[in-house]
């Protein structure tokens, strides 16, 4: 059984009342959630009591060692991989980057790749590089600009034997809608071609399973789940090997470090984990740590669904205001953009904010789903259901909303 939402926000300090003055309603979360107080411990207690670089034979460092094997162990739990196939980032713009980098290395001109009109430009940008760098040509798989569903029947004629990779968004993290991650990798690799998915905003309400989608490699942000700011790649074990990323001579050659660069924030590598293992213990169900994030993942899904046909229906009822994304259902996640006639998004969010809602505005990095949709340049404004919203909150912004 998950926990009682109240008992979720009592875990995050930014839920406190300060001065008897109720704390901002967050519907930021697309954005970046908030972080329970386990997080903030782990990320304090690295840097106060474990600080060291890896990989010498003292103990300070022999602990952090420890920490970034049980953090990878942590990670293969969340996205359902092995602990030898996750690589720890900034962010997951710069592993997207930087992979993309190595792949083009092997690639020759005329080779293809396919990016999705409803990706955030994380997974636009860097194989959009490749065309310049490499003579890599880029084919653009089209969604619905309302709803943000891709047709799986339109990708086949986008594919040839030139293409070398598929880049997908697991979820829209502007619309909400969910992509069909299984289905488009038995697509790509029908052709040959590798299959790259963006979960930053997918990994926030479902549960990953890599080994099950067919997913080549997969990356996400745990800031986005309540974790601190980093960026986690899984990347299939073969593959791993065998691109050929720029790094420095003396680095590690073999295993996940060798799509590392540099020294990583291990301080944000203990916060991630603790993030794993916090979502981890909000349900009682049985087995080990993969057990218990689908329980989570699956409870959390339900909870924030039936929040989210709460809002859905409350923004149908307010005059002038237009809704973005498929309706309720296991189709999206619980994230919605608006817009309201006559009012710009950001005046919209700034007069929310009035109200103590936070809410976000603008294209999300979504750029060419923005402009497909022809919101372009103001954008929507963004409310999304995390673990710890509730009722009330839903019901102070739809009035917020409707007070102009």
């Amino acid at each position: 059984m998950l926990r009682p939402v109240e008992a979720i926000r009592a875990d995050f300090p930014a839920f406190e009342s300060t001065a008897g003055e109720a704390p901002p309603a967050r519907f930021d979360g697309p954005g970046g959630t908030q972080v329970p107080r386990l997080v903030i411990d782990a990320v304090a207690d690295y840097l106060a009591r474990h600080n060291a670089n890896a990989h010498w034979h003292f103990p300070a460092s022999e602990r952090t060692d420890a920490l970034v094997a049980a953090a990878r162990e942590a990670f293969a739990a969340f996205v359902g991989g092995g602990p030898d196939e996750i690589v720890f980032g900034p962010n997951m713009t710069s592993l997207a980057m930087h992979v993309a980098r190595g792949l083009g290395r092997q690639w020759v001109a005329g080779d293809e790749v396919v990016v999705t009109g409803l990706d955030h430009h994380a997974n636009v940008a860097p194989w959009e590089a490749l065309v310049v760098e490499r003579g890599v040509v880029l084919r653009w798989w089209e969604a619905d600009p309302e709803t943000g569903a891709l047709d799986l029947e339109d990708l086949p004629p986008l594919l040839s034997g030139r293409t070398r990779l598929v880049a997908l968004g697991g979820a829209s993290n502007a619309l909400g809608t969910l992509s069909d991650i299984a289905a488009t990798a038995r697509v790509a690799h029908a052709h040959g071609a590798l299959l790259f998915v963006d979960a930053v905003h997918l990994a926030a309400h479902r549960s990953l399973d890599v080994t099950a989608s067919g997913a080549d490699l997969l990356a996400c942000s745990p800031y986005k789940f309540y974790g601190p700011h980093a960026g986690v790649l899984w990347c299939r074990r073969e593959l791993l090997e065998a691109i050929e990323a720029p790094r420095l001579r003396p680095a590690p050659s073999t295993g996940p470090e060798r799509l590392q660069t540099g020294t990583p924030s291990f301080e944000a590598i203990a916060g991630g984990a603790a993030a794993v293992h916090w979502l981890a213990s909000l349900t009682d169900a049985p087995g080990g740590m993969r057990d218990r994030l689908v329980a989570t993942f699956t409870a959390l899904a339900a909870r924030e669904m039936a929040l989210f046909a709460h809002l859905w229906d409350g923004l149908g009822q307010i005059d002038g205001l237009r809704r973005f994304g498929l309706p309720p259902g296991p189709g999206r996640t619980a994230t919605v953009s608006c817009t309201l006639a006559g009012e710009a998004p950001l005046a919209t969010a700034a007069r929310l904010a009035r109200h103590g809602i936070s809410a976000s505005h603008g294209n999300f990095y979504a750029l060419t789903a923005a402009e497909r949709a022809g919101v372009h340049p103001d954008g929507w404004l963004r409310l999304g259901i995390s673990a710890y919203t509730t009722h009330d909150e839903v019901d102070r912004a739809l009035a917020a909303l409707a007070a102009r």
